[in-house]
This record gives C-alpha cells, sequence and structure tokens, in this order.
C-alpha cells in the first residue's frame, strides 16, 4: 500500500536515516587506518551471518557464481518496506568495490566527494527530466551555464559558446559524430548516407566508441581508419593527412577527425594544432575526446597538453572521471550550439512548445542554414539525441561551487604530482620496467614487474616472441590478483604501438586519482615486490612439471 501523502516526508527521513547509518561506516572504513597501506580493514558492515568481515575494505570478492548464490536474489510478492531495503544494502555494501578506498587504482574514476553525494540526494528528489524547461527551470539556466562556462575554459568564447550534458563520453562522442554529418552534409539528416563512403579517423590509441558509434550510425567499422601513432602514443599528423587524401582518391568522404586528450591506455595528448590545421584544410570536422585527460584544462600547470582546443568543433570531457563528480557526468562542447540544434531538432509539438521563430532552420524543409539570429534553446532536448534527460550538470555545477575553480586546480596538481612520483619509484626500482613516460601525461603510469628489469618466463628461456608475451602477461594478471587482498585493485593493458621496444605482454595500468597519496603508491610498489617472486616461482615450478 502507497503511504498517505501527508507521512510522506516522514516515510524518506526515516529510511534515509538507516541508510546513512551504513553508507557513512562504508565510507569511513575506506579512511581507517591502514587504508594507505597494504593492511585489511572492514568495509563498515558486518558478514550475512553476523560475524565482522575479515577481508580487505575494498572488496571482499567473490565470483560471480559464489556471488549468486550468497546474495540469493528475489522479487516478493509483497514489499518488505524499510527492513527489506536495508538488508539488501547491507549484502550490496558487503560484496562492492568500495571506490573511496585508497587502494582503488584500477579504472579511470575513482569515489565521489561530499558534494558529489549530496548532488545525487537533490537530484533523486527533485526527479525531473531536463528535456523542457516548462519542468525542468532552474536546472536547464544552471546546465545552460554550466555549459557556457566549461566550454570558455577551453577557449571557445564565442557568443554560442556552450555545451550539453549527455549520459557519457561514448554518448558525447556519438552524439558529435551525427552533429557533424549533419552539418557538414545536411541532406542525410533525411536521406540517410545515401552513395557516401563517409570515412571517420582516429588515433590507434583512440577510444573504441568510435567504431561503436559507426556501427550504430550506419557507417560500419570499416568506416573508421586508424592514424598511426608515435613512440609516445600520439597521433602523427602527417599520417592523418595521408590518409585523408587516400580517401579522397578513392572517392570516399572523409567528415571527421577524433583527436584523444588523454588516451585510455598511455594518457597521450594528440598534437591538437596540427591536426587542426589539416581539418581546416579539407573542411573536416574537428572533435577532440577529452573524456579524461580534459579535466587537465583547470589546472594552469597542466592545461598546455591541451594546446589548439580551441580550434576544435567539438570537445568531450568527462567531470566524473578525474573530479569526482558521481557518474555519470559529461559534456559535450562546441563553439557553436547552434550546430547542435541544427543537427537534432525535430518537430515534436507534444513537447518542443517553441514558437516558430525558434526555429533554426530556414523553415523551407532546407535544413542547411543556420540563421544568424536565431533564439536561445531552452528545451534542451531540441540539441542532444535524448529525450529523457538526468540534470548530470547540477553535480558538476555544485562540486564547482564546492571547491571553486583554485579548487580543482590543486587536486589535479596533487594527483599529477604523486603520478610522477609512482614513476620514478617504479624507473629507478630494480624489479620494474616502465613503459609511460615520466612524467606520465596523464595521471595513468604503466610498467612491467620484471626483478632484475629482466623479464622471467615460464620456461626459463625465451623460446618465441608468442610465449615471452604470454608469459608476460600471466605474471602481470595473477599479481593484479593476488594484491586485490591486500588493499589494491590496479589494472593491465596489452602493448600496442612501439611499446614493445622494451619488451611484449600485458602490463600494469595504475590510475592516480585526486585523492591518492604518495604513501599509496609506495605501498603499492611494496605489494607487488612481495607478491612477485611467489608467482613467477610458482610458474616456474609449473613449467617444468
Amino acid at each position: 500500500m502507497a503511504p498517505a501523502t501527508s507521512s510522506r516526508a516522514d516515510e524518506v527521513q526515516s529510511l534515509l536515516k538507516a541508510v546513512e547509518d551504513l553508507l557513512i561506516p562504508f565510507i569511513r572504513s575506506a579512511d581507517s587506518p591502514g587504508t594507505h597501506a597494504h593492511q585489511n580493514g572492514t568495509n563498515g558492515t558486518t558478514a550475512a551471518n553476523g560475524s565482522a568481515p575479515t577481508k580487505t575494505s575494498l572488496v571482499e570478492y567473490k565470483k560471480p557464481e559464489e556471488l549468486r548464490e550468497i546474495l540469493q536474489l528475489e522479487i516478493p510478492k509483497e514489499g518488505r518496506q524499510q527492513d527489506g531495503l536495508i538488508e539488501v544494502l547491507q549484502k550490496v555494501l558487503q560484496y562492492s568495490v568500495n571506490t573511496w578506498h585508497q587502494g582503488f587504482l584500477d579504472k579511470l574514476y575513482a569515489s565521489t566527494n561530499a558534494p558529489g553525494v549530496a548532488a545525487e540526494l537533490i537530484l533523486a528528489t527533485l526527479n525531473t527530466n531536463v528535456h523542457v524547461y516548462q519542468v525542468s527551470p532552474a536546472l536547464s539556466v544552471i546546465e545552460k551555464y554550466t555549459g557556457q562556462q566549461l566550454a570558455n575554459l577551453f577557449g571557445l568564447n564565442g557568443p554560442r559558446a556552450g555545451g550539453i550534458s549527455v549520459q557519457g563520453g561514448s554518448a558525447s562522442n556519438t552524439t558529435s559524430i551525427v552533429i557533424a554529418r549533419n552539418n557538414l552534409f545536411p541532406e542525410t539528416k533525411k536521406e540517410g548516407n545515401g552513395n557516401h563512403r563517409f570515412v571517420l579517423f582516429t588515433s590507434a590509441h583512440g577510444h573504441y566508441s568510435i567504431e561503436k558509434a559507426a556501427q550504430m550510425l550506419g557507417l560500419g567499422s570499416s568506416a573508421v581508419w586508424q592514424v598511426p601513432i608515435d613512440k609516445q602514443g600520439r597521433m602523427i599528423a602527417s599520417e592523418l593527412e595521408k590518409l585523408v587524401q587516400k580517401a579522397l582518391n578513392e572517392g570516399r568522404t572523409p567528415f571527421y577527425v577524433n583527436a584523444t586528450a588523454g588516451t585510455t591506455v598511455m594518457g597521450s595528448f594528440d598534437p591538437f594544432n596540427e591536426i587542426a590545421a589539416i581539418c581546416q584544410k579539407y573542411k573536416l570536422w574537428f572533435h577532440i575526446d577529452g573524456s579524461w585527460g580534459g579535466s587537465f584544462v583547470f589546472s594552469p600547470h597542466q592545461k598546455h597538453k591541451l594546446a589548439g582546443s580551441e580550434k576544435a568543433n567539438s570537445i568531450a570531457i568527462n567531470p566524473h572521471k578525474m573530479l569526482g563528480v558521481p557518474v555519470t557526468c559529461s559534456f559535450l562542447l562546441a563553439s557553436d550550439m547552434r550546430q547542435f540544434h541544427l543537427a537534432n531538432t525535430l518537430p515534436a509539438g507534444y513537447l518542443f512548445h517553441n514558437d516558430d521563430t525558434a526555429a533554426v532552420s530556414n523553415g523551407s524543409g532546407n535544413d542547411s542554414e543556420i540563421e544568424t539570429e536565431s533564439p536561445e534553446i531552452w528545451d534542451l532536448a531540441d540539441l542532444t539525441l535524448q529525450c529523457g534527460r538526468r540534470a548530470d550538470s547540477l553535480k558538476l555545477f555544485l562540486g564547482w561551487t564546492y571547491y571553486g575553480s583554485e579548487g580543482y586546480a590543486k587536486q589535479i596538481d596533487s594527483a599529477c604530482e604523486v603520478a610522477a612520483h609512482l614513476a620514478s619509484l617504479v624507473e629507478k626500482h630494480p624489479d620494474f620496467i616502465l613503459v609511460s613516460e615520466n612524467a606520465p601525461p596523464c595521471l595513468q603510469v604503466c610498467f612491467y614487474y620484471a626483478p632484475g628489469k629482466q623479464f622471467v618466463y615460464q620456461q626459463g628461456t625465451v623460446s618465441n616472441e608468442t610465449q615471452r608475451g604470454k608469459d608476460n602477461s600471466k605474471v602481470t594478471e595473477l599479481i593484479t590478483h593476488a594484491i586485490v587482498p591486500k588493499g589494491f585493485m590496479v589494472d593491465f593493458a596489452p602493448p600496442s604501438g612501439d611499446e614493445d621496444a622494451v619488451g611484449s605482454g600485458k602490463f600494469f595500468r595504475c590510475v592516480v586519482n585526486v585523492l591518492t597519496s604518495k604513501e599509496t603508491v609506495e605501498s603499492l610498489v611494496s605489494a607487488i615486490e612481495n607478491t612477485g617472486p611467489g608467482i613467477i616461482k610458482s610458474l616456474k615450478t609449473q613449467g617444468s612439471t
């Protein structure tokens, strides 16, 4: 039975208090003594049988089949109200990764923070849709303002500069391709790709979402051409131009270039000024995927890596990755938001109630021209591929208000110092081989475990390239799993490009975040050096039997 209207506030208050009593210990456990090193702690909950858990407060890891048996999930016929919800939450917390933990160095994001938690609660309470201004007036104004301020940071300062929030980095990239195609080739908005054999360009280290978008948009994977990279993992501009000319000579239609600010594995920044010049020469849409490294724009010390970004037609940035904004929070920025409207607007009188004069096109069915004096668009869904839109922009706005631009800058600079410290530890250590640059271009540090800076092989000798890669990968993977009970989660990745110069096989990819301490990365190095010998001994034993 639904609660009486007059009691809804009391019901919320009671439930939030019960949830808070579990969440606060969960967060606090990440800051308890030992979590900066590799000592065990608890996640602030009790085990299902009432006994205190003995696993690390980072995660009590179980295989999927085991966890399914433990959770014993079921949907009751009759609601179990607060008691049932709290019982489920206890299990969720016990068997979830605590991203507040210092040892979580696994992905391109970490925990949120106090303003992030508050923002999520506010959005849940408002529970509105930022698709039309009528139902979300304050949130629409905040999104427009926040997008404009972000765009200005990148040097997009025109009167129509701004941005919109999108579901994530992949969605931002996909949306940018739609906007590029529909603006550069307006007929495709109604007629489809037609006889065009479109080509998109991205670096060999670009994010897979570009190829995924090409599949979704009917372009196909073969329409995505990978541009070779240099030893630092950056797109080679001269190779890009060669590929553009090749596409033209083959009668194809090149139209879009995706450059990257902070590649997923190596954290590289492409040469934006050089790429912009090529895009201008061949009239290509210049997009920057700054989902990861774009947040460097907040740091006066790191912003130089984004030089040339002001020449981009569109830029993606994910504040939920580096700035601690809750997942998800992504923006797509541009120097002229009218292009977003031209590409995405459709007549929907039941939803958008703008006056006829609000249309960007000339209304004749030819949507190829942008009116010089077109009015401001306040129904934000008319700028995007979405209809249902959560007000994720509020999360960045509140976090930005809480910390200020200088606060964000200090957090990023601190994280860069810690990443450089880790890279130096690895480079100087006798049992590690650094793959990343020192200092790293972004916040991830890639390296191999190799005692005496020599790779150790399962069979004792190097039989061939394939076996070498398999052995190195096995060592990396096993160590990665073995340090989880010690309170550390790091990722691993396969080599590509010129990284074979330092070996082959998968290497560690450790991602520093804005809360990571120097003590934590020092303890990580100790955990790996203490775990590695046993792993290699075990592999050699297996290889000799």
